[in-house]
């Protein structure tokens, strides 16, 4: 992983929240998954891929994380808004293979960055299948150059 803030792929705001926090005041790590996925949800949702009444608006809406990786910069302190950044390092047959950072609202100060693989599932074998053509044509604005 490197330390230069990202400028490629997505940019989604989320908020850090009083409850995010631990006793010293800082964002508890396991928050971080919760901004990054957020973030993920909501410019999928943006694109028509996301979930309605409980169910997959596209077939590509039906993934799972499988894999998570994170290194932690810097803390951040107090409540407030913070990026997420994320882009696709690879696009596989079945699999979503993501960077990301979570940066200051400015983008100037990186406080965590790692990866995170998803993959789509078939709802009724819960097995791995292959992306739709839509969800890949969709995906391809957040691959890395």
């Amino acid at each position: 992983m490197t330390t230069a803030v990202h400028n490629h792929g997505a940019v989604v705001a989320q908020a850090v929240h009083f409850d995010d926090l631990d006793p010293m005041g800082v964002l508890h790590n396991s928050r971080y998954a919760v901004l990054v996925e957020r973030a993920i949800i909501v410019w999928w949702a943006e694109r028509g891929v996301s979930f309605t009444d409980g169910r997959p608006t596209t077939p590509d809406a039906f993934n799972v994380v499988r894999e998570y990786q994170i290194t932690f910069h810097r803390p951040i302190r107090g409540t407030g808004d913070v990026e997420v950044r994320f882009w696709l390092n690879h696009m596989g047959t079945t699999s979503a293979d993501y960077a990301f950072q979570v940066t200051s609202a400015d983008g100037e100060t990186l406080y965590a960055e790692g990866r995170r693989v998803n993959v789509r599932l078939d709802p009724a074998t819960m097995r791995p299948v292959p992306w739709t053509d839509h969800g890949r044509t969709i995906a391809t604005t957040l691959l890395h150059p």
